[in-house]
C-alpha cells in the first residue's frame, strides 16, 4: 500500500497536535459557549502555546486584545504567576460577561482579571509604557499593525507580542488577496519582521502564531 497523500499526511499531523494536551472541563465549556456566540476559540495548540510563552516570560501583566468567551485568557491565566493580572479588552460587553463567567467557573481570583469594554485602539494608550510583560491579540485584523506599535511600548524588555491567526486559512499568500483583514495581517508579519527592536518567529500552529520578543 503506497503512502498517504500529503493533504492527508498534514490533516493527521494537525490533529495531532491540536490533541496533544487534552483541555479540561472549562476550557470546554468555554469553547462551546464562544462557539454558540459565533466567536472562534483559539484552538488547543495556541492556547497551549501562549500558556507556555506567559510561563516562560515569568509575566505577571498581560494585556488580551479580544476577550471573547475567555478561552485565550484562561490559558494565559495558568501560565502566567499566581499573583499575575490579566487585562482584556473587548468592544462586547455580552462576550465579556461570558469570559467573566468563564474565569469564575475555572477558579479565577476576580482580582487576577480586569476586563475592559472598549475599542483596543482607544484603551491602549492609556496602559502604563513598559509596564506589561505579554501582549496577546486575536482581533480586528485590519488594526494589528496599530496593535504592533502599541504593543512595543507596553512591553518590557523581555516581554513578547503575539498574534493569532496571521495566516489567516493561507490567504496571506495569496498575493491576490487585497481584502482588508488579509492586509492587515500582511502588513503586521512584514512590520514584526523588520522591527529591531523585536526578535521574531511565526509558528505555523492553528491559524498561524506570531510571536516576537522585545529587546533591549
Amino acid at each position: 500500500m503506497g503512502p498517504e497523500s500529503p493533504a492527508v499526511e498534514s490533516a493527521e499531523l494537525s490533529e495531532y497536535v491540536e490533541g496533544y494536551l487534552t483541555e479540561d472541563d472549562s476550557l470546554a465549556s468555554a469553547r462551546a459557549r464562544g462557539v454558540a456566540m459565533g466567536c472562534a476559540p483559539i484552538g488547543p495548540a495556541c492556547g497551549a502555546a501562549l500558556r507556555f510563552l506567559a510561563a516562560a516570560v515569568r509575566a505577571k501583566a498581560v494585556v488580551e486584545i479580544g476577550t471573547g468567551a475567555g478561552v485565550s485568557g484562561l490559558y494565559l491565566l495558568r501560565g502566567m504567576a499566581p499573583d499575575g493580572v490579566l487585562t482584556s479588552i473587548d468592544i462586547e460587553p455580552e462576550l465579556q460577561a461570558v469570559a467573566k463567567r468563564t474565569f469564575s467557573e475555572a477558579g479565577v481570583a476576580p482580582g487576577r482579571t480586569r476586563l475592559i469594554m472598549g475599542r483596543a485602539l482607544d484603551v491602549l494608550p492609556r496602559l502604563t509604557d513598559g509596564g506589561y510583560d505579554l501582549l496577546f491579540v486575536d482581533a480586528a485584523k485590519p488594526e494589528y499593525p496599530g496593535y504592533h506599535e502599541q504593543g512595543v511600548r507596553l512591553l518590557r524588555p523581555g516581554g513578547v507580542l503575539a498574534f493569532d491567526n496571521v495566516l489567516w486559512q493561507g490567504r496571506v499568500a495569496n498575493p491576490a488577496r487585497r481584502d482588508a483583514e488579509t492586509v492587515g495581517l500582511r502588513e503586521v508579519a512584514r512590520a514584526v519582521r523588520e522591527d529591531d527592536r523585536l526578535v521574531p518567529l511565526l509558528l505555523p500552529i492553528g491559524d498561524g502564531l506570531l510571536v516576537a520578543a522585545k529587546v533591549g
